[in-house]
Protein backbone atom coordinates (compact mmCIF):
# COMPACT_ATOMS: atom_id res chain seq x y z
CA UNK A 1 0.00 0.00 0.00
CA UNK A 2 1.66 3.09 -1.37
CA UNK A 3 0.57 6.80 -1.92
CA UNK A 4 3.34 8.71 -4.65
CA UNK A 5 2.97 12.29 -4.52
CA UNK A 6 4.65 14.39 -7.39
CA UNK A 7 4.61 17.74 -9.42
CA UNK A 8 6.39 19.75 -6.88
CA UNK A 9 8.65 22.66 -8.03
CA UNK A 10 9.80 25.88 -7.78
CA UNK A 11 7.88 28.21 -9.57
CA UNK A 12 7.59 32.55 -9.36
CA UNK A 13 4.66 33.78 -6.87
CA UNK A 14 1.56 34.29 -9.24
CA UNK A 15 2.25 30.60 -11.00
CA UNK A 16 0.50 27.35 -10.81
CA UNK A 17 1.52 23.50 -10.39
CA UNK A 18 -0.33 20.56 -10.11
CA UNK A 19 0.66 18.06 -7.43
CA UNK A 20 -0.29 14.34 -8.20
CA UNK A 21 -0.96 11.55 -5.46
CA UNK A 22 -1.01 7.84 -7.26
CA UNK A 23 -1.83 4.99 -5.04
CA UNK A 24 -0.14 1.54 -5.52
CA UNK A 25 -1.42 -1.67 -4.03
CA UNK A 26 -5.23 -0.58 -3.32
CA UNK A 27 -7.76 0.84 -5.26
CA UNK A 28 -9.01 4.54 -3.83
CA UNK A 29 -12.58 3.98 -5.19
CA UNK A 30 -13.81 3.51 -1.46
CA UNK A 31 -11.00 6.51 0.24
CA UNK A 32 -11.72 9.96 1.12
CA UNK A 33 -8.97 11.94 -0.21
CA UNK A 34 -6.89 14.95 1.17
CA UNK A 35 -4.15 16.75 0.71
CA UNK A 36 -2.12 18.96 3.21
CA UNK A 37 0.98 20.75 3.86
CA UNK A 38 4.19 21.70 6.71
CA UNK A 39 5.91 24.35 6.31
CA UNK A 40 9.72 24.33 8.27
CA UNK A 41 8.58 25.25 11.77
CA UNK A 42 4.85 24.71 11.21
CA UNK A 43 2.68 21.67 12.37
CA UNK A 44 1.49 19.98 9.19
CA UNK A 45 -1.88 21.61 8.05
CA UNK A 46 -5.12 20.92 6.34
CA UNK A 47 -5.32 22.20 2.53
CA UNK A 48 -8.10 20.39 0.72
CA UNK A 49 -9.82 17.33 0.74
CA UNK A 50 -12.47 15.14 -1.21
CA UNK A 51 -15.34 12.42 -0.47
CA UNK A 52 -15.10 9.13 -1.98
CA UNK A 53 -17.70 10.04 -4.44
CA UNK A 54 -16.14 13.46 -5.41
CA UNK A 55 -19.50 14.58 -4.53
CA UNK A 56 -17.79 17.15 -1.22
CA UNK A 57 -15.18 19.08 -0.80
CA UNK A 58 -13.92 21.28 1.26
CA UNK A 59 -10.81 23.62 1.40
CA UNK A 60 -9.27 25.76 3.46
CA UNK A 61 -9.54 28.77 3.71
CA UNK A 62 -6.39 30.27 3.06
CA UNK A 63 -6.62 28.14 -0.48
CA UNK A 64 -10.15 28.84 -1.49
CA UNK A 65 -10.89 30.23 -5.12
CA UNK A 66 -7.16 29.14 -5.90
CA UNK A 67 -6.70 25.17 -5.50
CA UNK A 68 -8.47 22.83 -6.66
CA UNK A 69 -8.59 19.17 -5.47
CA UNK A 70 -10.06 16.69 -8.05
CA UNK A 71 -9.59 12.62 -8.14
CA UNK A 72 -9.72 10.36 -11.21
CA UNK A 73 -10.39 7.24 -9.79
CA UNK A 74 -9.94 5.14 -13.03
CA UNK A 75 -6.40 6.27 -12.31
CA UNK A 76 -5.96 5.73 -8.66
CA UNK A 77 -5.14 8.95 -8.58
CA UNK A 78 -5.49 12.39 -6.86
CA UNK A 79 -4.76 15.76 -8.09
CA UNK A 80 -4.27 19.52 -6.64
CA UNK A 81 -4.45 22.30 -9.19
CA UNK A 82 -2.73 25.44 -7.42
CA UNK A 83 -3.20 28.30 -9.07
CA UNK A 84 -1.70 32.00 -7.96
CA UNK A 85 0.88 30.60 -5.88
CA UNK A 86 2.24 32.67 -2.97
CA UNK A 87 5.40 32.35 -1.19
CA UNK A 88 3.78 31.75 2.30
CA UNK A 89 2.31 28.85 0.25
CA UNK A 90 6.09 27.31 0.19
CA UNK A 91 6.02 23.71 2.26
CA UNK A 92 6.24 20.43 1.65
CA UNK A 93 2.54 18.87 0.49
CA UNK A 94 1.36 15.56 1.14
CA UNK A 95 -1.60 13.39 0.13
CA UNK A 96 -3.63 11.21 2.48
CA UNK A 97 -5.86 8.33 2.31
CA UNK A 98 -8.72 7.24 4.92
CA UNK A 99 -11.01 4.34 3.78
CA UNK A 100 -14.91 4.69 4.04
CA UNK A 101 -17.47 8.20 4.13
CA UNK A 102 -16.00 10.20 6.09
CA UNK A 103 -14.34 13.49 5.13
CA UNK A 104 -12.03 14.87 7.54
CA UNK A 105 -9.74 17.67 7.97
CA UNK A 106 -8.26 16.55 10.93
CA UNK A 107 -4.43 15.13 9.50
CA UNK A 108 -5.02 12.30 12.99
CA UNK A 109 -8.11 10.83 11.33
CA UNK A 110 -6.06 9.85 8.17
CA UNK A 111 -4.55 5.69 7.74
CA UNK A 112 -1.91 6.71 4.27
CA UNK A 113 0.06 8.81 3.64
CA UNK A 114 2.28 10.06 0.57
CA UNK A 115 6.03 10.89 1.42
CA UNK A 116 5.42 14.39 0.35
CA UNK A 117 6.71 16.69 -2.54
CA UNK A 118 8.50 20.15 -1.98
CA UNK A 119 6.69 23.10 -3.65
CA UNK A 120 8.64 26.51 -3.56
CA UNK A 121 7.54 29.80 -4.30
CA UNK A 122 9.95 32.91 -4.90
CA UNK A 123 8.60 36.35 -4.98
Amino acid sequence: VQLQASGGGLVQAGGSLRLSCKASGFSLDDYALGWFRQAPGSEREFVATVNWKGSSIYYADFVKGRFTISRDDAKNTVYLQMNSLKPEDTAVYYCAAIPGRSIPLDRRLYNYWGQGTLVTVSS
